[in-house]
């Protein structure tokens, strides 16, 4: 059982069980897992989701920032569905330290996985 599924009757989650949580591709494969989250401060909205693709499709195993509007929970999988692609993955824009407070890289970063920036009336609302 993912983590995510700890609760499967409550429409809230706690960040402690999305971390551990997978993330699926095409055809239902599990492509990496949820590491952490990452929270923007004032808003409280979810930024990231820091994954870690072990190995997933020829990458060595590491942690990607996603933007959290390019995920959706299939409740049918008990994790998380996306459309990211390999090819997306090795173009996207590179990330340091210093990507964080850098509102162009973060622009670029969702625009990139075609995903609606949080910060964004045009963000995604949970159903």
């Amino acid at each position: 059982m993912t983590r995510a599924t700890a609760h499967p009757d409550h429409r809230l989650i706690s960040s402690e069980d999305v971390h551990g949580t997978d993330v699926y591709g095409a055809g239902d494969e599990s492509i990496g897992q949820i590491d952490h989250l990452l929270i923007e401060k004032v808003s409280g909205r979810v930024a990231y989701a820091v994954m870690s693709f072990g190995g997933f499709l020829g990458l060595a195993h590491s942690h990607y920032p996603i933007p959290w509007a390019a995920l959706k929970y299939d409740t049918a999988l008990g994790g998380y569905r996306t459309g990211i692609t390999e090819q997306q993955l090795n173009d996207a824009p590179a990330f340091s330290d210093d990507s964080w407070d850098d509102r162009d890289w973060e622009s670029k970063t969702h625009e990139h996985y075609d995903a609606a920036p949080y910060w964004s009336d045009r963000r995604r609302d949970a159903a």
